[in-house]
């Protein structure tokens, strides 16, 4: 696998973000997620957003982080949010989303963030499962979702 450093509004990862909100609207019943994003939210060194590209350099794994700072949406100063951590079907199992992860923070540690916070769901227990084997918390919960049953907000220091 080779892991790259792209922009979000890039086409691969535009083809990989509506393939997690497409499993997003299926699985929650409704229109995905609606987090407002913005490409530049990802650029470094606020953020980062990385592809994983198999052998035949198709698109398979994706995964960004972006900055927060307390604000009333509940994040603290120095958090680094993960968004759209999605790895598709054929490639799951063989630990892209945890390489993605580890990538993840360990860029966001050199910028200078203090703590990696993300937001999931009860309907992706793979997530949850994925996340709590890696270190990750439950944490009061913060970001767009906070206030859904279905949300669940973890939080691991950096």
């Amino acid at each position: 696998m080779n892991i790259r450093r792209v922009p979000f509004d890039h086409p691969d990862a535009v083809k990989l973000n509506d393939q997690v909100q497409a499993e997003y609207a299926v699985r929650y019943d409704d229109e995905g997620d609606v987090t407002p994003l913005d490409p530049s939210m990802f650029e470094p060194p606020l953020g980062l957003y990385l592809i994983a590209y198999d052998a035949q350099d198709r698109p398979v794994a994706t995964g960004g982080w972006r900055s927060q700072n307390a604000n009333d949406e509940g994040y603290s100063d120095g958090d680094a949010e993960i968004k759209r951590m999605y790895v598709i079907e054929e490639a799951r199992g063989n630990g892209l989303a945890r390489r993605i992860l580890a990538a993840l923070e360990d860029d966001a540690r050199a910028a200078g963030r203090t703590r990696m916070v993300l937001e999931t769901g009860t309907k992706q227990p793979e997530a949850i499962a994925l996340y709590t084997s890696s270190g990750y918390e439950p944490c009061v919960k913060f970001g767009h979702y906070r206030f859904h049953d279905l949300s669940r907000c973890f939080a691991k220091p950096l």
